[in-house]
């Protein structure tokens, strides 16, 4: 029988809990979002997340700290078999009615999939987040891999195809502890892309190490390596591209920052036989939120391109998007 056995941090559901935290518990559950559930229940059974960490893999299943916490702040939401096994131990071990949590996923991309543009899907962004976390891993990479970002500025070409034809990235980084000597460059396709036709150049002070990819995401990781050691508090500047022109019709280019950090400058141009009728900026506080911060952006006739400007990012996602006649 489910619950049957109850671990010795685990409280017995809704004993001695607040009936303020029982009645904000019970209303997340009904309306969620999961996120807001997920806390709700954290915080009525009084579990850390390192016990609930632990909890987890006493039952086979693992999940980091940091990847609880991202689920309970809606900054990501778990997708994966092995992340959705996880969430439905996270019900038994808090204590919560079955597939509570598994329905207010369900009930999130299904809102999300009538909310967001077909083009380039912040469903799409939210499945590859999983895949992105094992992608690093495999290159042995950590979130911010001992490198603050000072200035990050980003060049995107639309090609007469209305495809993502490729971009260009310029970074000015610093180093906040010794040793570290490469940097690991992402690039999300458009769906239908194929990264294994995609082309990684290492285009100054840096070279091309190991690159890895995920067909059905679209996901492409590189190792770009400096060929010397930085100690804290040394900056470096490199720049790299990737060709890509792998999909079919382009409508946005947005970035995600996992960290706060530096300057990030975005800039479009467009192939002159292929001109966007209207251009915005937006923003996401995570894959999960609603979009905010809509601004339309005035295309330059002369040089075909818009840009924004962002003199130091929050966490989040922020791009640029466009209609097409």
């Amino acid at each position: 029988m489910p619950h049957a056995t109850q671990h010795a941090d685990i409280p017995t559901q809704h004993a001695d809990i607040p009936a303020v935290a029982t009645a904000e518990l019970d209303t997340a559950l009904r309306g969620g979002p999961f996120h807001v559930a997920l806390r709700a229940a954290i915080a009525a059974r009084g579990l850390p997340l390192q016990r609930v960490q632990h909890h987890l893999s006493r039952r086979g299943v693992k999940v980091g700290v940091t990847s609880l916490s991202y689920w309970q702040q809606g900054a990501r939401r778990p997708q994966r078999p092995e992340s959705l096994r996880a969430v439905r131990a996270l019900e038994e071990i808090l204590q919560l009615p079955e597939e509570s949590l598994i329905r207010l996923l369900a009930e999130a991309d299904d809102h999300s999939a009538l909310q967001r543009p077909a083009a380039r899907s912040y469903r799409s962004l939210v499945e590859a987040s999983g895949v992105l976390e094992q992608l690093l891993a495999e290159l042995d990479w950590p979130m911010d891999g001992g490198l603050h970002t000072l200035a990050h500025h980003e060049r995107v070409r639309i090609g007469a195809r209305r495809e993502l034809a490729g971009r260009e990235s310029h970074h000015i980084v610093r180093a906040h502890k010794d040793g570290v000597d490469r940097y690991v460059a992402v690039h999300h396709g458009d769906p239908g892309c194929a990264p294994e036709r995609m082309t990684v150049h290492a285009l100054e002070n840096c070279r091309t190490g190991r690159v890895r990819w995920h067909q059905e995401t679209g996901v492409l990781v590189a190792e770009l390596l400096f060929g010397t050691r930085l100690r804290a508090g040394d900056t470096y500047l490199f720049r790299h591209g990737v060709e890509d022109g792998t999909a079919d019709v382009s409508r946005e280019y947005a970035r995600g920052f996992p960290l706060a950090g530096g300057q990030y400058a975005l800039q479009v141009r467009f192939a002159e036989n292929a001109l966007p009728v209207h251009c915005h900026r937006f923003s996401q506080h995570s894959a999960a939120a609603p979009r905010s911060g809509r601004q339309g952006l005035a295309l330059s006739g002369l040089h075909r391109s818009v840009h924004l400007v962002e003199p130091r990012v929050r966490t989040g996602i922020m791009g640029i998007g466009w209609e097409w006649e």
